[in-house]
């Protein structure tokens, strides 16, 4: 092994790692361009990586005439994470690797809402995954639906939960972040904002969230808890969240308001609730819909006046509600645009990864963990 190499020897390496991770496929002459190396020092720092287990290289497909190359790969030895999603209705998990490739994916539905339940079955699934790994299982990086600070679920009203340590399901090294923050992440790194210098994100499932990222990186904000979009006061001041706030956002674009608009019960499920009214075709369901875009897109106007983003991705039910009465989409985020962004609007895209943003953005996460230099030092000095 590698014993006694400085950690700064590893800066290089980590930046090609980091590379790999975020452009699944690249060629070790891509990497070198990138990052200005020489063919030598490529050639020489995959060759370190590949002697501790981090990488392995495989013939590149022919690009005609000149000299071949290899397309980098992660061991098959090498660290992996897992990443969790944690939901209202039900949880997901996938095997990491180096690379980004997803392996072991898992998914299922709560059958108890309790906090210890659902809890204890991710315990379950990281005792598991260790148990098929050994030593290679590193880290978990975790979405969750609330406001989190220091690895502890702060506040979420959707599932009713605060207060909860969530490093009670590992002992390993845990990241974890809101599952809407966590999806933006995905987007900027490899969706539909890649590239975009200040982009928001929102998602709509049960409410809304979402994150603003500043050349890839989210706003976090003072104590972590930036992107609680869903708690603006963009609704009915009358009207309280379980929160605790009144007027929010998040009461007005999901299942909850269409049940309003349609003087039918509160519905116990917002998200499935919000797919059946969608499937409707009577008048009252179309007019219901309409109103609840019109909130949206108003809402996502103001945000674009606070923030002004190069791009607004959307996620989760906000692509549908948006089809369904795409004018009054149009119609209410022009109206309220300040009036320099109306001759050319920051574009509203659909995000990229749908439906598993969240994960993604919890494996990213994980995979920032695996390629940073500490890491990297750590590994290749293992007995």
């Amino acid at each position: 092994m590698t014993t006694g190499v400085r950690r700064g020897q590893w800066q290089t390496a980590a930046d090609v790692l980091a590379r790999v991770s975020r452009q699944p496929g690249i060629t070790r002459a891509a990497v070198a361009r990138e990052l200005r190396l020489s063919t030598g020092s490529a050639t020489e720092i995959t060759a370190r990586l590949r002697d501790v287990h981090l990488l392995t290289e495989a013939p590149a497909p022919s690009q005609g005439r000149g000299r071949p190359t290899t397309v980098l790969r992660a061991h098959p030895q090498g660290p992996v994470a897992l990443a969790l999603d944690l939901r209202q209705g039900s949880w997901r998990s996938a095997v990491v690797s180096l690379d980004g490739s997803f392996l072991d994916q898992q998914s299922k539905r709560h059958r108890s809402r309790r906090p210890q339940v659902v809890l204890g079955n991710l315990q379950r699934v990281v005792k598991d995954t260790q148990q098929q790994y050994g030593e290679r299982l590193q880290v978990v990086g975790l979405a969750a639906p609330g406001t989190i600070r220091d690895n502890r679920l702060m506040q979420a009203p959707t599932l009713d939960w605060a207060e909860l340590d969530l490093e009670t399901i590992t002992d390993l090294p845990l990241l974890a972040g809101n599952d809407a923050t966590l999806s933006g992440v995905a987007e900027a790194r490899t969706g539909a904002a890649a590239g975009a210098g200040t982009a928001l994100h929102l998602i709509v499932e049960v409410g809304i969230g979402g994150t603003l990222l500043i050349d890839g990186v989210p706003a976090q904000g003072a104590s972590g808890a930036g992107g609680e979009y869903g708690h603006v006061p963009f609704g009915d001041r009358s009207r309280p969240c379980p929160c605790g706030a009144r007027g929010c956002w998040d009461l007005e674009i999901d299942g909850r308001a269409l049940a309003r608009h349609l003087k039918e019960p509160a519905p116990k499920d917002p998200y499935g609730y919000t797919e059946a009214v969608l499937q409707r075709t009577d008048r009252a369901a179309a007019r219901a819909v309409a109103r609840v875009v019109a909130a949206l897109a108003a809402g996502i106007a103001g945000l674009v006046n606070a923030h002004d983003p190069d791009v607004v991705t959307l996620g989760g039910l906000a692509i549908p509600l948006r089809a369904a009465a795409e004018s009054t989409f149009e119609q209410a985020y022009l109206a309220g645009l300040m009036n320099f962004h109306r001759a050319s609007p920051p574009p509203v895209l659909p995000a990229a990864h749908q439906p598993d943003g969240p994960l993604r953005g919890a494996a990213a996460l994980a995979l920032d963990y695996l390629t940073a230099e500490p890491f990297i030092a750590g590994w290749a000095d293992r007995p």
